[in-house]
């Protein structure tokens, strides 16, 4: 919006209801989903699946057959909230630069759908697991490494997808810094989080074994910190107002 006032000539960042409410909505929402997705997997797949024991993963799901599909429905459940979540960021920060909002939702949905590509390896695992009778041609070990098989392929979906949301990440937190809805600290924290975890994935792609020298955890840790601060600062602060440019004088009133 412009706004001309005795000779004064600005460009002010009015905030409107909608982002206000989509600020809550965001923040809600990725508090919800983060914790949903923190209790699956360390709650209930962690418990499940006993690295490099195929039998044992396969007689441990068997057992908890229903806690493993629960865990499934949650990973459903946390895509939806996600697509709530993309969704309340793109109507706040439309207004700064629509094409780059635009861009970061793209990059955002290339990691539900890898997390959705990750949960159906979850049912053909319990499939091959499970042993249908036209699975019959198969010995039981073998059904066991392969349903074991589908489930490490989610980490390949999940560091391919980690690459685009962080890329996401990195052009929403310059919006946030553009935009001066939240602290400065606050958004260049996201941009150097967020950045260093697209390096982080992009260098493990090409060199598997760079975890020896970072950490696999640490490569999103920085960036789901400043998740979880801007969340809570959307939830309990809001938007700020803003002004996109510094006033410009008039000739006369620089003489």
């Amino acid at each position: 919006m412009y706004k001309k006032q005795e000779g004064i000539e600005m460009t002010i960042n009015a905030i409107d209801y909608s982002q206000r409410k989509a600020a809550k909505i965001a923040g809600f929402a990725f508090l919800i989903t983060y914790a949903l997705v923190v209790f699956v997997n360390f709650g209930i797949f962690s418990r499940l699946i006993v690295v490099g024991n195929a039998t044992e993963t396969a007689r441990n799901i068997l057992a908890n057959e229903q806690l493993f599909r629960i865990g499934i429905t949650g990973n459903l459940i946390y895509c939806t909230g996600l697509i709530v979540l993309f969704t309340a960021l793109y109507v706040i920060l439309k207004p700064i630069n629509q094409g780059f909002a635009l861009l970061g939702i793209f990059w955002r949905l290339i990691w539900v759908l890898m997390w959705l590509l990750m949960t159906l390896n979850l049912f053909d695992a319990l499939r091959l697991i499970s042993g249908g009778t036209y699975l019959g041609a198969f010995k039981a070990e073998q059904l066991q490494a392969l349903g074991r098989f589908y489930l490490a392929k989610g980490i390949d979906y999940y560091y391919v997808g980690l690459f685009f949301t962080a890329l996401a990440s990195t052009l929403y937190s310059y919006l946030w810094l553009k935009s001066g809805y939240i602290p400065r600290t606050l958004a260049v924290l996201g941009i150097i989080s967020s950045a260093f975890c697209v390096a982080c994935t992009f260098i493990f792609y090409i060199f598997p074994h760079f975890n020896q020298i970072v950490n696999l955890w640490l490569f999103d840790m920085p960036m789901v910190i400043f998740d979880i601060a801007l969340s809570f600062w959307l939830l309990f602060k809001g938007l700020s107002s803003s002004r996109m440019a510094q006033p410009t004088l008039t000739n006369q009133e620089k003489l």
